[in-house]
């Protein structure tokens, strides 16, 4: 998601520069603003606990595995630098009372008002994988059976650590999982001009994400179910690449649904991934808008290639087993068309339903017709379900 750095970067290119590169760079400060909306971002202290509670909020248990580094600064655990190490860190994250589904209410200044922002509640480090896996258990434990399931979150480009714990936290809550939350924050920077930064940094993640999602497979959960957005889409489908390439995952009955929204990937690239990994038995669903600004401005950045994200021609991809849910006449909360995804947020119970049957539909464009109905009557938007398929 777009999001503006509360840093006023001076950046000036030498007259000298390539007409493209003084292009890239006009076309991202005139971006970053969109989503700003005056909130200032939370950079250092937004993580410090707050001690009293506010009547009326609800409070939600958060795990993250990071690549980031370690940050001294109190409040604010991780900064956006790459660590060689994967951490792990839990989070009770209060959701106020006045919470707006689709929205993250950040706070004005750090830590935050529990009546009508979100905060910390307690932040932990967690010293390594077992403890890792232990904790999540614990909360698995809390939950019946049938409910034993994990919520994995892997952010997009721009995204500082606290956005990423806060953002997971409004996912959960407004899509009424029940599952433990765990989110997987690769090392972004948080800043729009930090874009080859973000891609390097996705990248270098990979192997972790792949370790983070073995762990998760070996807990006691039942079903651990994946959302990425953006360009967290790219290390995710690296990651099963990976998984398959190494010989495949040994409990695949646990991988739940695979959400793959507004997806900053090459389309080439994607098919290419796919054609590796090969047909699974939950297909990968790609949420896309062929509106998403922030995309536009990242295939431009590619040289015009086509982002998955917003693809207007999807055959392709249905034919590699991927399931395309199109919101391209959906009206989005964010000016950048960006975060679109939210919306389906908070229908999640039925959503989930819907998708985790395989729509049982049958095959075809009937089969597809049949599921975007229902979609549609559970949104109450145009939505258009490409590719449906039965299990």
């Amino acid at each position: 998601m777009v999001r503006e750095s509360n840093r006023r970067t001076r950046f000036v290119l030498p007259a000298a520069a390539p007409r493209r590169s003084r292009a890239i760079v006009a076309v991202l400060l005139v971006a970053a603003p969109l989503a700003a909306c005056g909130t200032p971002r939370p950079v250092s202290g937004f993580l410090t606990p707050v001690a009293t509670p506010a009547n009326g909020a609800t409070e939600h248990t958060i795990f993250l595995a990071t690549t980031r580094q370690r940050d001294p600064r109190p409040g604010t655990l991780f900064n956006g630098e790459r660590s060689s190490a994967l951490s792990y860190a839990e989070l009770a994250v209060s959701v106020p009372p006045t919470h707006v589904p689709g929205a993250v209410e950040f706070a004005k200044a750090a830590p935050g008002d529990p009546n009508t922002e979100f905060v910390a509640r307690s932040a932990e480090i967690i010293d390594g994988d077992k403890a890792f896996v232990q904790a999540l258990n614990a909360q698995l434990a809390l939950r019946p059976k049938g409910q034993r399931n994990i919520f994995l979150f892997v952010h997009g480009f721009n995204t500082l650590f606290a956005e990423a714990a806060y953002t997971q936290a409004q996912l959960v809550h407004d899509s009424r999982a029940p599952a433990v939350p765990v989110t997987f924050t690769w090392a972004s920077r948080g800043d729009a001009l930090q874009y080859v930064y973000d891609n390097n940094s996705a990248t270098v993640a990979r192997d972790s994400l792949v370790h983070t999602i073995s762990l998760l497979l070996s807990s006691n959960a039942e079903k651990v179910n994946i959302l990425a957005h953006s360009m967290g889409n790219w290390v995710t489908v690296e990651a099963f690449r990976q998984l398959k390439l190494s010989g495949g995952v040994k409990d695949k009955s646990k991988i739940g649904l695979i959400l793959l929204a507004a997806p900053d990937l090459d389309y080439d690239v994607f098919k290419s991934q796919l054609r590796t990994i090969g047909k699974i038995d939950h297909p990968f669903y790609v949420i896309l808008s062929r509106d998403d600004k922030a995309l536009g401005i990242s295939s431009f950045i590619a040289g015009n290639e086509t982002r998955v994200g917003n693809a207007s021609n999807s055959a392709e991809l249905t034919e590699l087993g991927a399931t395309v849910i199109d919101l391209s006449d959906v009206q989005a909360n964010d000016p950048v068309n960006h975060g679109k995804f939210m919306e389906l947020a908070t229908i999640g119970p039925e959503m989930r339903t819907l998708l985790a049957s395989g729509v049982k539909t049958g095959r075809g464009p009937g089969a597809a017709a049949v599921a975007t109905n229902s979609l549609v009557t559970l949104l109450g938007a145009p939505v258009k379900i490409i590719g449906a398929v039965a299990q």
